[in-house]
């Protein structure tokens, strides 16, 4: 696979984004059925209320050494993922719209499947507003 045409199953929220899908309430990912690419205006409704990597995730291109996630040689996201849940074996693969292109998918096949569905990109705590009084 040509290293332009792998994706990053776990971007950031930008026009031109592949939506992936929807944060579930039980805080797993509900795959979307089609390949969707986002728009400016998708991405302003989105950054409404708590940020969008929380409710949604994202892919776009891969950019391997120019993303802090990057080893030197692949990602370590879904390496640190599936070390952190026990490294599952896979069952059912989702339907996933960017499987064929996604680099977790290249790294580590049907196991990244496995997890992948509980990574949130924006994990960090909501923090209230100090400014808003």
């Amino acid at each position: 696979m040509e290293d332009a045409a792998v994706l990053c199953p776990s971007s950031r929220c930008e026009p031109g984004a592949i939506l992936v899908g929807v944060i579930l309430p039980s805080g797993k990912l509900a795959y979307a059925s089609d390949e969707l690419i986002i728009d400016q205006l998708f991405v302003d409704a989105a950054r409404e209320g708590r940020a969008a990597e929380k409710r949604f995730r994202f892919s776009s291109p891969c950019v391997r050494a120019a993303c802090r996630q990057w080893t030197g040689s692949r990602c370590g996201v879904i390496d640190e993922v599936r070390d952190a849940l026990g490294n599952p074996a896979p069952t059912e693969l989702p339907a996933c719209s960017i499987r064929g292109r996604c680099r977790w998918f290249a790294q580590a096949g049907a196991a990244a499947c496995a997890v992948c569905p509980q990574v949130i990109t924006d994990a960090r705590r909501d923090v209230p507003d100090s400014a808003s009084g």
